[in-house]
This record gives structure tokens, C-alpha cells and sequence, in this order.
């Protein structure tokens, strides 16, 4: 999984550099053990050379195969973090996609891994970055860079922080292969674009985590160009699990396959999202009295998913959607209502991570914010039916090889037809293509 990023963070012009350059296999044809040359960096409290533990070159023949325990990213399908950015709720899904991309650094040709992370906050897409990842020889994992773009109000608005390995200079390290206490290493090392130097401060620290302690976490103090610092924990198993900084928190909640469970979604979990998606519908149609008696099926599912107990972070914010929804529709606010309803599907959708394959995840998500878009077209909120149009897209990327050809190209037809109505701001013709995706996507799920 990529590492969390708060303000500090790097994405992608949905899917161009991911897509840029696909390829398999790696092939080994520089000078491993050589120093990498560094870039200069002038009024930092900097680690000495004798602490750095990222200044050879490596080798890697076996590059994709990321098995450090402490950033297990080839292990790690889908990761979901929650907390607070500037006083506002936020949001990270992290998932692991189906390609991989070469890059090629001091006559080394890497197969990396492409890491999607997206980040929400206050609801809307702000953050997203297709990152690339490879594990050297010596078990250390290094980032290749990222194509990073940051949105407001449904707009790209900068792609600062975007950098490119053998482009733009060299690699980092992103975790060492057996970390001590005391060692230094740059997570970014490209002053002017992106830089963090990361100094370990503790490897046998118990972190208590959304489900469980866990023995062995590493500690890490980052320092930033910008001379700020924050402090990072990786756990084994599940990487960057807690990042904070300035008030700011970002915290993993739950990972799979690592927090996976066996046996089929429990019955009050699925009526829980069904429940919640039947109300959807309902107040669409402002037939209160389905509305009325969705939202009691999901208040009684939900008083025993609560006492089954559920990953901390998540209860308050699934417990909150509930009420706001069961209030919505005693109120008869089809608008509040539906809005409510996306969001307690959302969060339940979270908890059923644990029981079924990502991929079904993501189609469902994918639906919800084709939902999302109907609320927002209804509303003639532009930002948000462009916030949406990309979200979409971006849940795209995670989905497209599992659908067939056929299924793929309308996909890509109706979503083609959406943003030509997102930037036109003909809201009639937006909710037109959201309905036609949602009928696409419902057709993919029940063929499954």
C-alpha cells in the first residue's frame, strides 16, 4: 500500500502515467553496489551520510514482488483510511492495480507496481496519485515516483509534486530491507518537486490498531522541504498505518487480504447496504412508506452489526449516516434522504471488504457514486456532478479487467457522455448517463 499523504500529498491525472507504460518482467543491466548521486539540499537539519542507508545502488531482479512486511504493497488489494485534514472529514482508498509500468534508472529497466490512491475530503475527491513501487534485492522497497494531481470543487487545479524516476532524478527508499533505529533515508529525494527524509525512531513499538494491537511497528520522524516534520507508523502486515501532523490525522482502518475473514457477508451487514439502497430508491420516488420501512430494517440490522463489533474508526461515522438517514426520511427530505443513504451503503460497503473480493467493492462503490451523481445533477451542483465524474473514472481504473470488452466500451461510452454533460452543466443529461451506468453496473453484478 502507498504511504499516507495528508497535505503533503502527490497524484495523478487520472491514469496517464499509470497507463503511459505497461510491461512484465525486469531486466537487470546497470551497475549495482555504485553510489546514487544525490541532490543538493541547503538549510535542512539533514542526516549524516554515516546514518543513510539509501545511498547504493541496488539490484532488482525480482522487483514486483514486494514481500517487506513494514510496505507489503503486492499483499495489500485494497486499504481504507479515515480521519481529519483541516478540521473536515477525510477519506483514503488505497488499491493495488491489475498492471504493472517499467521505468528505467541508471541503465536498470524496473517492473514496478502501480498503487491508486484516492482521497476524499469533506465527501469530494481532493487527492489522487498512481504510484510506483519495487522491492530491491535486500528486501528494501523503493518508489519510482508518482503523477499527482489535487482537485477543488471537481477541478484539477495543480499536479505539483509529480516526479518520475530517471526523469526527474533518482528513486528513494521507501522502507528498508531490516530498519534499525537511528537509520536515515529519503521517501522522496527530489528538492523543488518532492523531498522526505524519514529517520526511524523506535522498531518494537505495539501499535493499537482499528481491530487489534500489533507488536513490531516501526516509528518514523519525516522531515519535510519545508523544514515541518510528522510522524509516520508502518506496522507488519499493513505498512503506513498512522500519520499525523498539525492537527491533521490519517489513520488506517481496515486492509485485505489481511483483515480478511472467511465465510459470506452476515446477513445483517447485507441488510444493512440493502436496506439503505431500498431507501435510496424510495425517497427518489418519494414513496415514504417504503423509505419508512427500509430505514426500520436498517436500524434493526444495524443495532446487531454494532453489538458484533466492527473496525473502531468506523462505527461512529456508519452510526452517524443511520441516524441522519432514519431523521432525513421522518422529515420526508427526498434530497437529505438520499444523500444519507450513499453514505450509509459507503461505510457498510467498507465493513463487507472484509468478507468479499475487492473488485465486487469497487463495482459497488462505482454505483453508489453513479448515485451520487443523480443527487447532485437533482441539486444543478456542477462541482459536484464533476467531483463525481471523476471519482467515477478513477473507480474505473480499479475495475475495467474484470469486465468484458462489451461491458467495458459502454461503460466507457456513458462516462464519455457524463463529462461532456458535466462541463456543459446539462444536469437532465448527466442523470441520464449516471442511470445508464448504473444499469451497466447492475448487469456486471448479477452476472457474477
Amino acid at each position: 500500500m502507498v504511504k499516507p499523504r495528508m497535505r503533503k500529498l502527490t497524484q495523478i491525472g487520472i491514469a496517464a502515467l499509470a497507463l503511459a507504460v505497461i510491461g512484465s518482467g525486469a531486466t537487470l543491466a546497470g551497475e549495482t553496489g555504485k553510489a546514487i548521486p544525490q541532490p543538493k539540499v541547503d538549510g535542512l537539519p539533514v542526516a549524516a551520510a554515516d546514518r543513510r542507508v539509501d545511498l547504493s545502488l541496488p539490484g532488482f531482479t525480482r522487483p514486483t514482488g514486494i514481500t517487506n512486511p513494514l510496505f507489503p504493497v503486492s499483499q495489500q488489494a485494497s486499504v481504507l483510511f479515515t480521519g481529519r485534514v483541516d478540521d473536515k472529514p477525510f477519506r483514503a482508498e488505497v488499491t493495488l492495480l491489475p498492471f504493472t509500468r517499467i521505468v528505467v534508472w541508471e541503465g536498470i529497466e524496473v517492473e514496478t507496481l502501480v498503487s491508486q490512491y484516492v482521497g476524499y475530503l469533506d465527501g469530494r475527491v481532493q487527492e489522487v496519485a498512481y504510484d510506483l513501487y519495487a522491492q530491491a534485492d535486500d528486501g528494501s522497497v523503493w518508489f519510482f515516483g508518482g503523477d499527482v494531481s489535487d482537485f477543488r470543487d471537481g477541478v484539477i487545479t495543480t499536479k505539483e509534486g509529480s516526479w518520475l524516476a530517471g526523469k526527474d532524478g533518482p528513486p528513494s527508499m521507501i522502507m528498508p530491507g531490516k530498519p534499525k533505529v537511528g537509520d536515515a533515508f529519503r521517501a522522496e529525494n527530489i528538492p523543488g518537486i518532492a523531498f522526505e527524509e524519514v529517520t526511524v525512531s523506535a522498531i518494537d513499538h505495539v501499535h493499537e490498531g482499528a481491530l487489534r494491537s500489533i507488536p513490531g511497528s516501526l516509528v518514523v520522524r519525516e522531515l519535510h522541504f519545508d523544514a515541518t516534520y510528522d510522524e509516520k507508523t508502518f506496522v507488519p502486515g499493513y505498512g503506513a498505518v498512522f500519520t499525523s501532523s498539525d492537527g491533521d490525522v490519517e489513520a488506517l482502518v481496515l486492509a485485505v487480504p489481511t483483515d480478511a475473514l472467511s465465510g459470506p457477508v452476515p446477513a445483517d451487514l447485507a441488510t444493512l447496504t440493502s436496506s439503505a439502497l431500498s431507501s435510496f430508491e424510495a425517497a427518489g420516488d418519494k414513496d415514504w412508506k417504503a423509505a419508512t420501512a427500509a430505514v426500520e430494517a436498517m436500524q434493526a440490522a444495524w443495532e446487531r452489526v454494532a453489538a458484533a463489533g466492527m473496525p473502531k474508526p468506523i462505527e461512529p461515522i456508519l452510526g452517524e449516516a443511520v441516524k441522519a438517514l432514519a431523521a432525513a426520511v421522518e422529515q420526508r427530505s427526498a434530497a437529505k434522504a438520499r444523500q444519507a443513504a450513499i453514505e450509509t451503503a459507503r461505510w457498510s460497503l467498507d465493513l463487507q471488504l472484509r468478507h468479499r473480493p475487492a473488485a465486487e467493492i469497487d463495482r459497488a462503490r462505482f454505483d453508489l457514486w453513479a448515485a451520487q451523481v443523480l443527487v447532485d445533477a437533482a441539486a444543478e451542483k456542477a462541482s459536484g456532478v464533476n467531483s463525481d465524474m471523476f471519482t467515477l473514472m478513477l473507480i474505473r481504473d480499479r475495475i475495467l479487467h474484470t469486465l468484458g470488452a462489451d461491458t467495458s466500451q459502454r461503460l466507457n461510452i456513458q462516462l464519455g457522455k457524463l463529462m461532456s454533460a458535466a462541463a456543459d452543466e446539462e444536469f437532465d443529461a448527466a442523470s441520464e448517463a449516471a442511470d445508464k451506468l448504473r444499469e451497466i453496473i447492475a448487469g456486471v453484478k448479477s452476472a457474477q
